[in-house]
């Protein structure tokens, strides 16, 4: 941002999505946000949820804030079908969240891209690459609250490029990991449409680093195994041994686990894996908004409710959540450049 804006009180008078770049590097600077908009996109619906924004859909004084941002992004109407090209689908694996973490390809694809599909965990500054006419579509999946189904993006997917156009398919960490990047994959392949992978930095060892926490060390342990926890021990969808799990020594690493943790943790124990067992959860890694909790096993769920922790959050069974540096620790940062 070129204001220095950091503890100051920003107004956006803009609630579309392409916004939320521009609301997301605020927030990176450590503004106060307040999106003032009677409709907002899910991306900006969902960071007001997690209380990293103000929502409001009355008129405000604007006079009460020290900023006010009435046009964050010029106005886009929808992409122009390329006739006589073919479209292509570039799937982007854009990391925790800090832009700094995209790819450089990542990053390429973004700005010759003419159509954007992200995810609600994507990296929202990232849009800033992208070219004004291009066209935004936020697909967030809001958890019990707005979605759109993954039935309607490959829809969404095979639309565009079908009209001659390329889109990029924005997602957060790696879109092979958990994001059902495969699946739109293969119903592009089905509908004849090409497509490209571009790998991403993974938020199940990228998290733990960003708290300082190794997933392996040389010495205490030899492995990882990454799990989802999107469904508890004992769900009928749920095909982890979870016996086996707390057997293998290795660290264990869960994602979209907050909601479940608790079940998680009785199951591990209920296996007989130590309660001493170092743990720690990593919320919002890599952003302005990260926090960490360190624990053990018996009392990793009270102490992340008492922290107020939310999704999306890493957690990290294993003794590598007992390291730390020492004295002379080394704090990881990311600062992602952006164009004047």
């Amino acid at each position: 941002m070129e204001l220095n804006v950091t503890g100051r009180s920003v107004l956006v008078l803009d609630g579309g999505p392409r916004a939320i770049a521009t609301v997301a590097a605020l927030l990176r600077e450590g503004a106060a946000v307040t999106v003032a908009a009677p409709t907002v996109c899910a991306a900006l619906e969902d960071l007001a949820l997690r209380r990293r924004l103000t929502w409001v859909t009355a008129p405000v004084d604007e006079g009460c804030f020290d900023v006010v941002l009435r046009a964050v992004a010029p106005p886009t109407t929808d992409a122009p079908a390329r006739t006589g090209r073919a479209g292509h689908v570039t799937l982007v694996g854009a990391g925790p969240g800090d832009p700094g973490l995209v790819t450089v390809a990542g990053r390429a694809a973004i700005e010759q891209a003419d159509v954007i599909i992200a995810d609600r965990l994507a990296s929202w500054e990232a849009l800033a690459w992208a070219r004004p006419e291009a066209e935004v579509v936020d697909v967030a999946k809001i958890p019990y609250g707005r979605s759109t189904s993954q039935e309607a993006i490959n829809g969404l997917l095979v639309e565009h490029a079908r009209a001659g156009r390329h889109v990029v398919r924005l997602k957060g960490g790696d879109s092979y990991v958990f994001g059902r990047g495969f699946e739109e994959v293969a119903a592009c392949a089905d509908a004849g449409v090409a497509t490209t992978v571009v790998p991403g930095v993974t938020s199940s060892v990228a998290g733990p680093e960003l708290a300082g926490i190794p997933v392996t060390h040389r010495g205490l342990v030899q492995g990882f195994t990454v799990v989802s926890g999107h469904v508890p021990p004992g769900h009928p969808d749920s095909s982890i041994d979870y016996p086996a799990l707390a057997r293998s020594g290795t660290t264990i690493v869960v994602l979209m686990g907050v909601r479940t943790l608790p079940a998680i943790v009785e199951a591990l124990i209920a296996a007989d894996l130590d309660e001493g067992t170092p743990c720690a959860v990593v919320a919002d890694a890599s952003l302005a908004s990260q926090q960490v909790v360190r624990s053990t096993l018996a009392h990793i769920v009270a102490d992340t409710a008492a922290a107020g922790i939310g999704a999306p959050a890493v957690a990290v069974i294993g003794h590598v959540a007992a390291l730390e540096p020492g004295p002379a620790r080394t704090v990881v940062t990311v600062a992602a450049p952006f164009p004047a």
